[in-house]
């Protein structure tokens, strides 16, 4: 929890020392305020900076999602997750992807990094990795880090690690991932979205941005569109994050989940859906987005 922005680690500060943050590549609205071309937003000239202020032989290694999640889905632009990875190699820093969230065909590849031709030194997964029915969390490791701690241990396990009931759920998935085209569904049916929800939020005032790749995508709500003010704010809770709540449960009502972050609604839906369960479900989000509409100017 430590590695993380979100404002969920507070209660376990002051946690783990050594970790340096940097920003996330938020194309719709730069957390550093840069117009593009934005070094934030391009990758290397921002890793670079930071690795001059704290010296790049202290930094063991880059860890990012590879795809942002619970955090608003954002997909980074094309060649930021190449220039990291050219700078952690030009610096002999390793690379680690968190795909627990974007792995296992949700952007339309069996892992996001894919989508830009990235391969990581380590990379971690859960969630899909078995469909969830039992938690599994696993992480692969390249070559020469495999070579490396092949005599070293590190006595980190737990009293359930392997389980076989969980490792059985996870081949038995990938199993059905491949014959039934789990993954090419993912990419048949995003690519559909990606049409579809740029033109259902054409409709909408109150939805600011739409992002994402495969069937991991985020509609970002805000007040006035010009302006990009939020449609509630960050870290909302309670009254002040009412027209989002509204907005989910007039869709559960409906027949219709979202999960909703602050200002953000997901749409991620099953990577086995077919186009009339996605036709049906974009009608309803259709619908409900009338709610966030009220609060648009």
């Amino acid at each position: 929890i430590t590695l993380t922005g979100d404002p969920r680690r507070w209660p376990a500060e002051p946690a783990i020392p050594g970790v340096v943050r940097m920003l996330d590549p938020y194309t719709y609205r730069c957390p550093a305020g840069h117009p593009d071309p934005c070094p934030v937003c391009t990758g290397a000239p921002h890793l670079e900076e930071i690795l001059q202020y704290e010296g790049a032989h202290t930094v063991a290694a880059v860890i990012l999602e590879t795809v942002v999640g619970t955090n608003g889905i954002i997909p980074p632009p094309d060649g930021y997750l190449q220039s990291i990875r050219e700078t952690c190699d030009r610096h002999g820093i390793l690379l680690i992807c968190d795909e627990v969230m974007a792995g296992f065909g949700r952007t339309g590849r069996w892992f996001a990094c894919e989508n830009w031709d990235v391969v990581p030194d380590i990379l971690t997964m859960a969630k899909g990795i078995n469909s969830g029915y039992v938690p599994l969390g696993a992480m692969t490791v390249s070559e020469p880090i495999g070579e490396w701690l092949g005599d070293k241990l590190l006595a980190g396990g737990l009293t359930y690690s392997g389980h076989p009931l969980a490792c059985a759920s996870a081949v038995a998935s990938i199993e059905a991932f491949r014959e039934e085209g789990i993954v090419e569904n993912a990419a048949e049916q995003g690519a559909y979205l990606a049409t579809a929800l740029p033109e259902l939020a054409a409709k909408h005032p109150s939805v600011g941005d739409v992002r994402g790749l495969g069937l991991f995508w985020g509609l970002e709500l805000v007040k006035n569109r010009e302006t990009k003010e939020m449609l509630v704010p960050f870290n909302a809770s309670g009254e002040a994050a009412a027209p989002v709540a509204r907005l989910a449960k007039a869709a559960l009502d409906k027949g219709l989940y979202l999960m909703t972050h602050w200002n953000v609604v997901m749409v991620c839906p099953p990577l086995s859906i077919t186009r009339e369960e996605l036709d049906e479900g974009l009608a309803t989000l259709d619908e409900v987005l009338a709610v966030a509409d009220e609060y648009a100017v």
